[in-house]
């Protein structure tokens, strides 16, 4: 069965995996013990590999994924330092003017 998704960061993977298998989609992990020598080895060798039990959740299971992978775009509204009164665009955290924080 071929991976739906691969990464050398175990935290990630095992998320996923959770994620999946709430949707109902069986899955597993390979190379849990490979990962540690990763530099040592070629990343696609010793890389997680997440891939559902059944193939005919395959597709399922890919959406679930991509769906997780989708940079999560929200947004951020102005805001108005409460220090020194300048308006700041909403991505900032802090003043530029003071440095007052949002």
């Amino acid at each position: 069965m071929k991976a739906i998704f691969s990464s050398l960061n175990l935290v990630e993977v095992h998320h996923l995996k959770n994620l999946l298998q709430s949707a109902g989609i069986r899955c597993r992990i390979r190379n849990e013990d490979l990962v540690r020598l990763a530099g040592e080895v070629p990343f696609p060798e010793c890389a997680l590999q997440l891939v559902p039990e059944r193939e005919e959740d395959y597709p399922d299971a890919e959406k679930l994924v991509a769906e997780f992978l989708r940079p999560q775009l929200r947004p951020v509204k102005p805001w108005r330092c409460p220090d020194c009164g300048e308006m700041i665009e909403g991505q900032f955290t802090a003043c530029w003017k003071c440095g007052g924080n949002r």
